[in-house]
């Protein structure tokens, strides 16, 4: 028989689990509902049962160190184990806990939204947190299951997945158009004004008017919110580049040399190893890439 008493914690093992998902004892204490303390302390018990460090502080972040990737392991079983008990108790497949999602804003409102919560009404007793961050994926611990990010994924630590491409395109607001005229030419975009996210603050480099390669605006206005842009650009305060996504057809916003200029960025979902073998995470791609495939005609304009 098994002596339970020197068996490592089965609850300290699906905290260390959780770390190993979100990287930041914040974020794990809040998915958890208790203290950066209580997380610390459960960590460091853990460490004395099994007689080692599980976890190991690097520029990155936490990182799990040999014995914590075991322990992980382990730990993974007792939460397949458990789910398995539950699902049986419950009489269904049903997911449980916390899953945490950062997307940028424009794509996480019309693709992931839709999505998250057709898994939450087949997942009742899922909770769904949802950032907005328009990045590229993180290269330290982020304190989330599942990155959604543009542009090129530069991670040695994580794993990108693939979405969709979509298209950035110049607009214009009706009013706008009437007062300012359009321009024929790209060289003529430097006697507008242009509408932008702002470039001190982005780190998308891509999104931002100096690296689309047109000529510097009169003036512009700037902001990190794509929908304020959308809506600066239906105020009349100049040409927006703007996800064609964001534009859906019957919009009164006008293309802006829709055949002379666009650019196309590819969306990625990016995760930590441990947490793409968590059931809520493979659930939330699948979801999200269904509701890509079953809307792709708003991505391919």
């Amino acid at each position: 028989m098994v002596d339970v008493r020197r068996l490592p914690s089965a609850d300290d093992l699906l905290v260390l689990l959780t770390v190993a998902r979100l990287g930041r004892f914040n974020a794990v204490a809040e998915a958890l509902g208790t203290t950066h303390t209580t997380i610390s302390r459960r960590i460091l018990a853990l460490d004395r049962q099994l007689g080692g460090r599980t976890l190991e502080r690097t520029p990155q972040g936490w990182e799990l160190t040999a014995l914590g990737a075991d322990a992980v392991t382990a730990a993974e079983a007792i939460e397949q184990s458990l789910g398995d008990l539950e699902a049986r108790r419950s009489r269904s497949d049903a997911l449980t806990g916390m899953l945490r999602i950062s997307t940028p804003d424009g794509f996480g409102a019309r693709f992931v939204t839709p999505a998250l919560v057709r898994v939450q009404q087949e997942n009742p007793r899922l909770d769904v947190e949802m950032l907005s961050a328009t990045r590229k994926a993180s290269q330290n611990r982020s304190g989330v299951d599942l990155e959604v990010v543009v542009g090129r994924t530069e991670t040695a630590t994580a794993e990108p997945i693939f979405l969709t491409n979509y298209f950035l395109r110049l607009y214009a607001g009706p009013a706008y158009a009437e007062r300012r005229g359009l321009p024929e030419r790209l060289e003529d975009i430097r006697h507008h004004s242009f509408v932008s996210y702002v470039e001190s603050a982005l780190q998308v480099q891509e999104l931002g008017h100096r690296s689309s390669q047109l000529p510097l605006p009169v003036s512009s206005f700037q902001s990190t919110s794509i929908f304020a842009q959308v809506e600066a650009v239906h105020a009349g305060a100049g040409i927006g580049l703007l996800p064609s996504f964001m534009v859906p057809a019957g919009s009164a916003l006008l293309p802006v040399l829709h055949d002379g200029f666009h650019r196309q960025l590819p969306i990625w979902a990016v995760a930590r190893p441990e947490s793409l073998r968590s059931a809520a995470v493979q659930v939330a791609v699948a979801a999200i890439r269904r509701e890509i495939g079953e809307r792709a005609d708003e991505l391919a304009a």
